[in-house]
C-alpha cells in the first residue's frame, strides 16, 4: 500500500472515491460537482487529502481541515472524511490513513485530531481502536438558517 498526499494530478483518482463517500451518506452521485469541489480544495490548499493506493488502484482517502481552538490557542485537525472502497475494506487501509493523519498532526505540533461521525457509523470501532475517545464533555448544535 502507498499513501500519498493528494495534488491535482490525483484528482481523477479521488473523484470516484469521494463520490462513493457521498453516496454512502445518502447524497446523490454527482461526479461533476465532486470534481469541482475537490479541485477547489486542492487548488486553495484549504484541506489535506491523503489517498491510498494498492497496486496503483486508488482504494481510499481521508481529508483533514484545520480548526483553531480559541481556548487553547492551538490548531487541530478535523478528520472530516474517511472512506475506503467497499472492495478493499477490512484490510487496515483506514488504520493506515488515520496513522498518516496522526503523523502529520505530530509533525506540525497541532493539538490533536477531532472526528465527527454519524452515531450509526460502524467505523466508530476503528476510531476507538486507533485511540480516539468519545467526547462526553462537549455538545454540538446545528442550524442552517
Amino acid at each position: 500500500m502507498i499513501i500519498t498526499q493528494a495534488t491535482l494530478k490525483h484528482l481523477d483518482n479521488l473523484v470516484p472515491l469521494f463520490d462513493g463517500y457521498r453516496v454512502f451518506y445518502r447524497q446523490a452521485s454527482n461526479t461533476k460537482a465532486v470534481k469541482a469541489f475537490l479541485k477547489e480544495r486542492l487548488t486553495q490548499q484549504d484541506s489535506v487529502i491523503y489517498i491510498a493506493y494498492i497496486n496503483e488502484v486508488a482504494v481510499g482517502f481521508t481529508q483533514l481541515y484545520v480548526l483553531l481552538s480559541s481556548v487553547s490557542m492551538s490548531p487541530m485537525y478535523v478528520l472530516n472524511d474517511l472512506y475506503i472502497d467497499a472492495n478493499y475494506r477490512n484490510k487496515n487501509i483506514g488504520t493506515a490513513l488515520i496513522n498518516k493523519a496522526k503523523a502529520l498532526c505530530k509533525e506540525k505540533h497541532y493539538k490533536g485530531i477531532i472526528i465527527q461521525t454519524e452515531t450509526t457509523n460502524p467505523a466508530q470501532h476503528l476510531y476507538q481502536r486507533e485511540g480516539f475517545v468519545k467526547d462526553t464533555d462537549l455538545m454540538f448544535f446545528w442550524t442552517n438558517d
